[in-house]
């Protein structure tokens, strides 16, 4: 059966992403999104999963995963511990070592009976060996159980999202086996279509003076510049409170909705406010 995604109530997907992200379903290919925080990325896999109906698989990478954790691992404690003291009440058998082995995240998306979405989250956040180890997984959708000489082969090749925050380099290796897309952050009319997907009934005075307000402090040297993601709750918390402006005077009505370190709170109180 043939997939597309072209977007969602949730999700605005512009035409260039839309067709890289089909081919990549189309063939069977992984697709690694960059760019910065808030641009949507992880929410992407997430979307397609939702709107085509599918179950998803979730690594949240970090920096100590090792490759082969994501597939299979094999628990030896469990099994010394059982065949000391016995499995009566566990239905384990200490002769059987699939009693012992736990599936990761990669390993339950090549084993499931139906595709699935396999997301693989700030893979930047591990180290080139983790990267290198999961070359010939991603590429061959297959791997080698160790302890039993066992090949675990996906029957259904799962749709393939891996996200990078660029906090360290990718080797060449891992991009050459990627379909690769950078993510930049929505210019203003991009903007104006996301907020419509989540308040679709906005006063556009306050969407249109919040917009400037938003991209003012983009411009400033904040820590963390403000996203989607904060600017979505920003405009959710100023017509919660019937706001009619996003600001009062000189201040930025709620600013802990946008800015979240607490230096950049305390130098956004002490700037000039110009949001042209």
């Amino acid at each position: 059966m043939s997939l597309e995604f072209s977007g969602s109530d949730q999700y605005y997907l512009n035409p260039e992403l839309e067709e890289i992200v089909n081919i990549a379903i189309a063939m069977d290919k992984p697709l690694l999104l960059t760019g910065e925080a808030g641009t949507g990325k992880t929410q992407l896999a997430f979307e397609i999963a939702r709107t085509l109906g599918l179950k998803m698989e979730i690594a949240r990478c970090k920096s100590t995963f090792q490759g082969e954790e994501l597939c299979y691992v094999y628990d030896t404690i469990l099994r010394l511990n059982d065949s000391r003291f016995g499995t009566e009440k566990t239905e384990r058998d200490v002769d059987n070592i699939w009693d012992y082995l736990r599936f990761g995240p990669i390993g339950r998306a090549f084993q499931a009976p139906e595709r699935r979405v396999l997301l693989l989250d700030e893979i930047d956040k591990t180290d080139a060996d983790t990267q290198d180890n999961l070359l010939d997984v991603l590429e061959d959708r297959s791997f080698i159980i160790r302890e039993i000489n066992h090949r675990v082969e996906t029957k259904n090749p799962p749709i393939i999202i891996i996200t990078s925050n660029a906090k360290r380099e990718l080797s060449d290796p891992f991009l050459r086996r990627c379909f690769c897309h950078f993510i930049p952050f929505p210019d203003p009319d991009e903007m104006k279509e996301i907020i419509a997907l989540h308040y679709p009934q906005i006063d556009t005075k306050l969407r249109d003076s919040s917009l400037d307000v938003f991209y003012g402090l983009r411009r400033k040297s904040f820590e963390k510049q403000p996203a989607t993601a904060e600017l979505i709750d920003w405009l959710g918390a100023l017509q919660k409170r019937k706001k009619k402006s996003p600001t009062e005077g000189n201040e930025v009505l709620f600013r802990g909705t946008l800015l979240k370190r607490t230096q950049d709170l305390l130098n956004e109180k002490k700037t000039s406010r110009s949001w042209s």
